[in-house]
């Protein structure tokens, strides 16, 4: 369950082509089709910078899900401050990232802890990293390898595998389709996110595959 999470949580929080006031409705489904919960992806102006944000709510018999995730970023989807808050049944967490100086310092709620690591001048957390890959496939390009950071740092490549018509709200709807590889200390992670090909390239599915099936996040029009 928790690489599921990982999974929706850095692929679905992709946000505009071009920076841009939004809020946008999910709903996370079983393989089934039955529903397992809900998302919501917000982006709001806050002066010269970004913020945003991400929500999710899901569960399974017995064990409940909610994690919120913000971020705070500048006009090149450079990373400021990530936070994220969560609750995996009775375990909860929360933590803050903060970048500045080629530096990233992470502090952990509760008496986690402090850490400091070196980070790229221009740093992205799992948010800012999908609001940077909508911004690029608007304008024609595939954003190359590269770092992002969701607590840890993770190593991400990205490859367009095609165009796809898929049912979204049950309707059909032209997309880009993107293959999304995370590397984990345990293996790697994959999925598959369909970009709507509209102005602003807004996430319209994201399909995760389990040896249980297909799970998938499907946008709420």
């Amino acid at each position: 369950m928790r690489q599921l999470l990982l999974v929706f949580s850095v692929a679905a929080v992709a946000f505009g082509a071009g920076p841009r006031e939004e809020q946008t409705r999910y709903e996370v489904k079983w393989p089934s089709g039955l529903g397992l919960g809900e998302a919501q992806l917000r982006a709001a102006r806050d002066g010269g910078r970004w913020v945003l944000e991400f929500q999710i709510e899901a569960s399974v018999p017995g064990f409940r899900v909610m994690d919120k995730y913000r971020s705070v970023v500048d006009e090149k989807f450079c990373t400021v401050e990530f936070s994220k808050e969560f609750e995996h049944g009775l375990r909860k967490g929360k933590e803050t990232t903060t970048f500045a100086d080629g530096k990233g310092k992470r502090v952990t709620a509760n008496g986690g802890g402090t850490s400091e690591f070196a980070a790229p001048g221009c740093a992205r957390d799992a948010l800012a990293y999908l609001f940077y890959v909508r911004e690029e496939v608007g304008r024609g390009r595939i954003p190359g390898p590269q770092k992002l950071y969701f607590g840890a740092g993770y190593d991400v490549r990205m490859s367009h595998t095609g165009t796809e018509s898929v049912k979204v709200s049950e309707a059909p709807m032209e997309t880009d389709r993107l293959r999304i590889t995370v590397a984990t200390a345990n293996g790697k992670l994959e999925l598959d996110l369909f970009l709507a090909r509209d102005e602003t390239r807004t996430p319209a599915l994201v399909r995760v595959p389990f040896a249980m099936g297909n799970f998938s996040m499907e946008w709420v029009r």
